[in-house]
């Protein structure tokens, strides 16, 4: 059985877990094994902080809710009782009217499962209800798996790129993709 929640302040370690094997999975081979490895337990530690506190909702009008830091909405998807998935949306800063889906990875044992189809179905779902008309996010290009994901999702290209550094100083392209409606 598959259950999508709000994180909260115990999902720290969840939430690490899931990030850092999906990035190890999805990621990792496009850096020196050390860069790899140093981001890898980054991700294993840095969740607890940002659901220390929970989100706010906005002052004004209907839109996915953030924290106070505008860290945004934190999603947690588990299958029987298992974290497995996770996603973050908040209103976005450069399309307004739109939210953006800033995080969304789901743990390699999920992969094939349903875990991440459905929690992007109640991601969508509860950006719908705060009024949203789309979303929009941004992937690596030659991750093939996520992009495939996305498109079946119901997500298209934009059309328009960036480079991303993780810190190693590795340029990475960046492809966006968006759903309306």
């Amino acid at each position: 059985m598959i259950e999508i929640r709000r994180a909260g302040p115990a999902d720290g370690d969840a939430l690490g877990r899931i990030h850092a094997a999906a990035w190890e999975a999805a990621y990792g081979p496009f850096f020196e094994p050390e860069f790899a490895a140093r981001e890898v337990r980054s991700r294993r530690a840095r969740w607890h902080a940002r659901v220390a506190a929970p989100a706010q909702a906005p002052a004004q009008g209907p839109a996915p809710a953030q924290d106070s830091a505008g860290r945004g909405t934190i999603l947690l998807a588990e299958v029987d009782g298992r974290p497995l998935a996770l996603s973050v949306f908040l209103p976005s800063p450069t399309r307004p009217g739109l939210a953006e889906i800033a995080t969304f990875y789901g743990h390699p044992d999920g992969w094939g499962t349903g875990v991440a189809a459905a929690l992007m179905a109640e991601t969508l779902r509860r950006l719908g209800d705060a009024g949203c008309a789309g979303a929009h996010l941004w992937t690596l290009r030659d991750t093939p798996r996520s992009r495939r994901f996305y498109a079946k999702c119901g997500f298209a290209e934009t059309g328009a790129t960036r480079t991303h550094d993780f810190g190693e100083g590795n340029l990475l392209a960046q492809v966006e993709y968006e759903r309306t409606g």
